[in-house]
């Protein structure tokens, strides 16, 4: 059975993964402070594209490029002219809308009114801010809405300082902003937001081939993680679709509970944001290949993917309900790598012949993985405790152990249990996380 938005929102809540931003001053729409367990979760996401992109790799490398940016960057790449979403507003209620996303264009879905909204226009999302102490359009700034264009500006000082021929990428992951007309669906789409994007510099020769292959490559990243393919299709962008710069764009998208929507675009931008850098700016960026003796502006590939979007699509994805003797268990089954908490140390006995082996236990461990000490309730509840967060292995100390120095390790999904010596806790788990 799918699971609903709303027990996965109150699942987040209540097991300490997302709080709703300014909470007690009643929140603030569409922004989000991911707890605990969320920020451990997210950081296991970014985690593992870094690691998939750029550590396993030998032609990709990082950056990690400045949120306020010259205002010229956004008026040469595009973004201040035509980086807009179509607005109407309803004349009866004076909410506003996405003409784009409404289900149907003659009625308002917030009142109802038929026939009330306003000629459409086009609303800039970029948020305006401003550099020092006059506000004028001399010191005008924006909020960064894609992390894509510090690589763009970047180019020539990284491919010169880390000696990069062609093919190679430059890898980033951070904060972006888009002053959304309608966020929604709890933190899929906000107005802050990490992203997780890479830039590949290939010869325009060889970019179709390139675009094939990072398709492919991004699509096997989420099935690699544990995502199930029937949650997941590759969607090509119609003509009307594409974005200014793109000469063919794929969506990778995910079944959310309301139905398929974009996990990460993978798209041929060409050499359209070099060039355009290189106009505006008066510094060559093109690239010069010396065994051909010839200089030109290289074709870009971009995976870009939602590292906040990516974390929520592997909670669902992740989450089950099971009936086990009666009672109903909880179950999020992400990967060990995911996890936020690879292991929980659970002692029988809050007394102290018991407390003092798991703590020893304990420190051993969080030398190599992040852990919990969960000593309140029954083991039982403990155990469904630890299910509901996704630690995959659960290490008993009991009574027992005070005899023959071992411990029972219970899996997380198969509920199955092995009697380990404490001296070969960390092999056993090394070898399955």
């Amino acid at each position: 059975m799918p699971v609903s938005l709303e027990s996965i929102a109150a699942l987040a809540k209540n097991r300490g993964f997302v709080f709703q931003s300014s909470e007690i001053y009643g929140g603030i729409r569409s922004a989000y402070d991911y707890g605990p367990l969320g920020v451990e979760l997210l950081k296991n996401v970014k985690d593992e594209w870094w690691r998939a992109m750029v550590q396993e790799r030998d032609d990709v490398v990082g950056l990690d490029s400045a949120i306020l940016q010259a205002r010229q960057v956004w008026r040469a790449s595009g973004h201040e002219a035509v980086f807009t979403d179509p607005l109407v507003e309803c004349r009866n209620c004076n909410q506003r809308f996405r003409v784009d996303k409404l289900e149907d264009a003659n009625t308002c879905p917030n009142c109802g009114a038929t026939n009330s909204f306003t000629e459409a226009r086009a609303f800039n999302l970029m948020f305006r801010t401003h550099t020092g102490p006059v506000e004028d359009d001399d010191n005008l700034v924006y909020l960064r809405p894609e992390t894509a264009q510090g690589i763009f500006i970047n180019f020539d000082n990284v491919r010169r300082t880390a000696r990069l021929k062609l093919p190679f990428g430059v890898a980033q992951v951070g904060k972006s902003f888009r002053n959304e007309i309608t966020p929604g669906q709890f933190v899929f789409r906000t107005r802050e937001f990490e992203q997780m994007e890479m830039e590949y510099f290939c010869r325009p020769q060889d970019a179709p081939a390139q675009f094939e292959y990072w398709v492919k490559t991004r699509h096997e990243w989420y099935l690699g993680l544990g995502m199930s393919s029937e949650n997941l299709r590759i969607r090509p962008h119609d003509a009307d679709e594409l974005s200014h710069y793109s000469a063919s764009t794929v969506d990778i998208e995910y079944a959310f509970p309301w139905g398929w929507d974009e996990l990460e675009g993978i798209a041929n931008r060409t050499d359209f944001d070099l060039r355009q850098h290189s106009e505006a700016s008066g510094v060559d960026l093109r690239y010069f290949d010396q065994e051909a003796n010839e200089r030109f502006y290289p074709y870009v590939i971009e995976p870009a993917a939602g590292a906040t979007r990516t974390t929520f699509a592997f909670l669902i994805d992740s989450y089950h309900e099971e009936e086990v003797r009666g009672e109903k268990r909880v179950v999020l089954s992400l990967h060990p790598r995911l996890a936020p908490y690879k292991v929980a140390i659970l002692p029988l006995s809050k007394k102290a012949e018991l407390i003092e082996p798991a703590e020893r236990l304990a420190t051993e461990l969080r030398r190599h993985f992040m852990l919990e000490v969960d000593l309140t309730q029954s083991i039982g509840r403990r155990y469904r405790r630890q299910d509901e967060i996704g630690t995959p292995f659960c290490v008993t100390v009991d009574f027992e152990t005070l005899e023959d120095q071992a411990v029972t390790i219970r899996h997380r999904d198969s509920m199955e249990q092995d009697r380990v010596a404490m001296s070969g806790v960390y092999e056993f788990l090394a070898k399955r996380l």
